[in-house]
């Protein structure tokens, strides 16, 4: 039972854009991806996908990154800045710089942690070779491709105001 403000810190992030306006939608007999969803938006929406409130404040730490075999391993430290406990749901997306008709990033990974006031926790992710799938036009599917991605961590979609690394894959 919640006996004051901020006594219970609500946790919840939004699953799907909110557009800012109508005219940010494409044309209804519009079939193709462009301007729908976080993925394939070049506008700022309203509320991005994954968005959240919290009486907490939060600060991502430079990610450590390691490779095994097809496997890449990440850990994140997150910090909770405030003096009320707080839930975080750290998000890990995925991009391909240069493909021009895929998505802008895709979320690959996330995990709600409860982070103690003015605490830091660590958050560790494994993406396999599923998380770096992409259309390929060779064979007209998805597919593991090989080359650079950028790996985007942070608390919504919004690319502005997440961390990145690259990730060479063979």
């Amino acid at each position: 039972m919640c006996r004051y403000p901020g006594s219970y810190n609500p946790g919840g992030r939004l699953p799907v854009t909110f557009y800012a306006s109508t005219d940010q939608l494409p044309d209804f007999e519009d079939y193709s991806m462009k301007g729908r969803t976080y993925r394939y938006m070049t506008e700022k929406p309203l509320y991005e996908f994954g968005y959240g409130l919290s009486y907490s404040t939060f600060k991502y730490k430079k990610a450590k990154v390691r490779k095994e075999g097809d496997k890449v391993y990440v850990t994140v430290k997150v910090k909770n800045k405030s003096k009320v406990d707080g839930d975080e749901v750290v998000q890990l997306y995925v991009s391909r710089p240069g493909d021009q008709e895929g998505p802008s990033h895709a979320l690959r990974a996330f995990k709600r942690v409860t982070v103690p006031a003015k605490s830091v926790t660590t958050v560790e992710f494994e993406l396999d070779s599923s998380s770096f799938e992409w259309f390929d036009e060779n064979i007209n599917m998805m597919n593991s491709l090989a080359g650079r991605y950028v790996v985007y961590y942070g608390g919504s979609s919004d690319i502005a105001k997440l961390k990145s690394f690259k990730v060479d894959r063979n």
